[in-house]
């Protein structure tokens, strides 16, 4: 059996690592496939364009990953509605059996929610050009996919951090990091349990529902976590401003996402919280802890 990674950047190769370690055969397609690991079948695609390559006949579950070229509207409703359209159009003629087709996409559906509670059942109030279109490509997949026996899931996932996603720890240690002197909450999963998160949603034996919050157990507070970060890496603690720092807490808004669904299928997290994750991101690359 095949799985087809339709956009193959770092969460989309690192999932793909872990579909191949189950035993199935993983395609990737991706602009650079030579960059892919030897485990993933690279195939050059662009898929913004509608000449896609023939899904293998024995597929039976596709994730798409996309990413915007670039911050701006246009280049993210090239991504994720564009691409995403052009491959459920080769989905939809591939005569595969196909049984899931996931789509990555993210909490800033959600919007501000002025530090309260959300989840799944929540409707979607997006507060930026980002979530509108990334909204706007969740309801393509549900109404594309409607009346076909292949299941639509869409996972929305915080703020990813991980290899190469450092961006708060480059702020502690460059000394631009900032606590802000209002709460703010910010949502975040580590990059490896999204990535096993997608291998779940796609594998397992019940009939996924429609969509997931893929965050972990512990929304936090900015402060808190740049604290925290500032203590591990032995430098002070960052100032305090009533300005807005701008970076996560702008882009994401100020609520706490609850993962209880997704647990609930069964999912267990390798980094419940932010404290766990970023302990073994430091370890990474050679800090010590206690």
């Amino acid at each position: 059996m095949t799985v087809l990674l339709a956009g193959c950047g770092d969460l989309g190769t690192e999932a793909g690592l872990r579909f191949a370690a189950t035993g199935l055969r993983v395609v990737g397609w991706r602009r650079s496939p030579e960059k892919l690991p030897p485990a993933i079948e690279g195939i050059r695609t662009d898929l913004s364009t509608g000449e896609l390559p023939p899904i293998p006949a024995d597929t039976t579950a596709v994730v798409v990953a996309l990413a915007a070229d670039s911050p701006a509207e246009g280049a993210y409703r090239a991504a994720y509605v564009d691409g995403l359209s052009n491959v459920l159009d080769a989905v939809l003629v591939s005569g595969a059996g196909i049984r899931r087709v996931l789509f990555v996409a993210s909490t800033a559906v959600y919007g501000d929610a002025g530090g309260g509670w959300i989840d799944e059942g929540t409707t979607p109030e997006p507060g930026g050009f980002s979530g509108r279109v990334i909204r706007e490509a969740e309801e393509l997949l549900y109404s594309r996919l409607h009346g076909t026996s292949i299941a639509p899931v869409v996972l929305r996932l915080g703020g990813i951090y991980g290899p190469g996603r450092t961006r708060l720890i480059d702020q502690v240690r460059g000394g631009t990091a900032v606590v802000p002197a209002e709460s703010r909450f910010t949502n975040r999963i580590h990059r490896d349990d999204a990535a096993a998160a997608i291998v779940h949603l796609c594998t397992m034996e019940a009939v996924p529902a429609p969509v997931y919050v893929g965050v972990d157990s512990e929304p936090a507070e900015l402060g808190d976590v740049l604290t925290f970060l500032a203590a591990e890496l032995g430098l002070p603690q960052p100032p305090s401003s009533a300005a807005d720092p701008g970076g996560e807490p702008s882009r994401g808004g100020n609520k706490r996402c609850s993962n209880a669904l997704l647990r609930g299928s069964g999912f267990e997290f390798r980094y419940p919280s932010f404290r766990e994750g970023y302990r073994a991101v430091l370890a990474g690359v050679g800090v010590r802890h206690p």
